[in-house]
């Protein structure tokens, strides 16, 4: 990274410096960085079983080891069981730098995920935390993350008009209740742009997240990215839409119609073109995972 590539970023409208350990977080982290990708490792700890939203283009598997999609993973852990398997991965491999909850549900909406973080915070201090989530419940959230040290989030951001957006999901779950259709919809945009601006004004990193659904939001992607950028987020992340549940009909976008997207939204806001899709369980480099190893009992 060049020494003036990344040097501000945008809070309530002004350009703050990021500070070093900020910059340490970029550098390190493989998400944000395309030249960490190829020299920084991430581990991510499958705790949070529990989703409290419904997407329509959503399958989590639990224990499937041939697929590598978000959502999946062969074992989820328990808390207690993610410090040793920390302790070997930092061992064997050195170049993980960031250790992340991504589910294989939604890291919020379970307290194994806090209990999680507590125990790296007093034991792991080191390593980047990082945690994605749909941002339902990221404002009731926030202080919490903040406290142990979460720097990096990702947030899933599918649409921001409540008309889209309740193509996209079958149900919020919100207070105990079931919300669906444009209620649903409104709900989690609200709670997702309140969540985004609390954590910028943290100077957390927001990565956004858009699962680009042809027929449904590929019309919208643009101004999604326009508003990440507007808001101060960090990079924006374009995923093809995966052929299955409710969506399984649909055609994902071809290469070159994601490029095409993506060139399009680079104007508002920095484009992660790296992405692989990860596993909630995923250990190593982008594209070169070894968590086999680790979960091995041999």
């Amino acid at each position: 990274m060049s020494k003036n590539e990344y040097p501000t970023a945008k809070i309530d409208g002004k350009d703050v410096p990021y500070d070093p350990e900020q910059l340490r977080k970029i550098n390190e982290h493989p998400c944000y960085s395309e030249k960490a990708c190829h020299t920084s490792g991430r581990m991510h700890l499958p705790v949070a079983p529990k989703c409290n939203i419904q997407c329509n283009y959503c399958v989590r598997d639990f224990d499937c080891v041939n697929e590598s999609r978000p959502g999946v993973c062969s074992t989820v852990l328990k808390p207690e069981e993610t410090l040793e398997l920390v302790e070997k991965a930092l061992k064997q491999f050195p170049y993980i730098k960031v250790i992340g909850i991504a589910g294989p549900g939604e890291p919020l909406a379970n307290e194994e995920t806090f209990d999680t973080l507590k125990l790296l915070k007093e034991n792991y201090p080191t390593p980047i935390k990082c945690l994605s989530t749909n941002g339902l419940l990221l404002p009731e959230k926030i202080d919490e993350l903040e406290k142990y040290g979460v720097g990096n989030l990702t947030i899933t951001l599918n649409a921001i008009d409540p008309a889209i957006g309740e193509k996209i999901y079958s149900f919020v779950e919100w207070e105990g209740k079931k919300l669906h259709g444009r209620e649903a919809a409104e709900k989690l945009l609200s709670q997702q742009l309140k969540g985004i601006k609390m954590a910028i004004d943290k100077k957390m990193l927001v990565k956004i997240n858009t699962v680009y659904i042809p027929g449904i939001n590929d019309h919208h992607i643009v101004d999604i990215a326009r508003k990440a950028g507007e808001m101060g987020v960090f990079t924006y992340n374009l995923i093809p839409v995966i052929p299955q549940y409710k969506f399984k009909d649909i055609v994902p976008p071809t290469l070159a119609e994601k490029k095409n997207m993506q060139d399009k939204c680079s104007p508002y806001v920095k484009q992660m073109r790296h992405c692989q899709r990860c596993r909630s369980d995923a250990i190593g480099k982008l594209g070169q995972d070894v968590q086999g190893c680790l979960y091995s009992k041999e």
